[in-house]
């Protein structure tokens, strides 16, 4: 059963984790998101809620 050889498979996989975290990672973690973040204060505008019935 060829499928279970990891002759090849295996070093696939080596290469495509390396190049994963090697190349990708830091190219994705430099991107800055073109909008700021606006953290809102919810907490303080809470009012209780009255139920009709």
């Amino acid at each position: 059963m060829p499928q279970l050889n990891p002759n090849p498979w295996l070093m696939i996989m080596i290469f495509t984790w390396l190049a994963l975290l090697l190349i990708l990672m830091p190219k994705t973690m430099q991107h800055k998101p073109t909008n700021d973040i606006i953290i809102h204060t919810y907490l303080q505008n809470l009012t209780p809620w009255t139920w009709p019935w």
